[in-house]
């Protein structure tokens, strides 16, 4: 730690002889300086606490259209676990190095039935208050979420490939939670 500190002291007494002598170099040194601390912050960031993702399907309308850009929190569930109704980002079950974007349906260990595009969850239906869900009238399961794995479906179901078709979204596969639409600038609006 102290020869960290001895090095930031050095670069500071460089820089402060440099504008002495020469303002033109250390303005220059001094925004080289900024943009690099900049992109390695925005690096970091992008890493680690937040992305923006494209909605390249209408599997998630109306909630999400075909075009809208979103802001995904992808630190949330290191310090909580996902729970019915999070909007979910994660790996395309195809290994094909998209994103997928559904609603999180079924948590680990319990039972999906879906009947005349009704789902219930350990026997009970499925209510998610204030969410619009476009109904189809498929028939699915019974099917037991295994350990460490989410079953997530798309809000305008007879449009949506999702785990009716390619199965659960494993945990280590969640990428983060969608919580802000941010284009285009007409659907601004946070994600429930």
């Amino acid at each position: 730690m102290k020869s960290i500190r001895a090095r930031y002291k050095r670069w500071q007494n460089f820089k402060t002889e440099l504008k002495q002598k020469n303002k033109i170099n250390f303005y220059l040194i001094d925004a080289i300086e900024t943009i690099l601390v900049a992109l390695l912050l925005a690096l970091i960031l992008r890493q680690f606490v937040i992305q923006t993702s494209f909605v390249f399907s209408g599997s998630m309308e109306p909630t999400l259209q075909k075009g809208d850009r979103v802001f995904v929190n992808k630190f949330i569930y290191y310090f909580k676990t996902p729970k019915r109704g999070d909007i979910i980002l994660f790996q395309s079950p195809y290994h094909d190095k998209k994103e997928f974007v559904k609603r999180l349906i079924g948590l680990p260990g319990e039972t999906i039935i879906i009947k005349k595009g009704i789902v219930f969850i350990n026997g009970k239906e499925l209510l998610l208050p204030g969410i619009n869900v476009r109904r189809d009238f498929s028939y699915y399961g019974p099917i037991t979420v295994p350990k460490d794995s989410y079953f997530a479906l798309g809000d305008n179901r007879a449009n949506s490939a999702d785990s009716r078709y390619w199965g659960f979204v494993p945990k280590n596969e969640l990428i983060g939670k969608a919580i802000f639409i941010f284009w285009p600038i007409s659907r601004i609006q946070k994600l429930n």
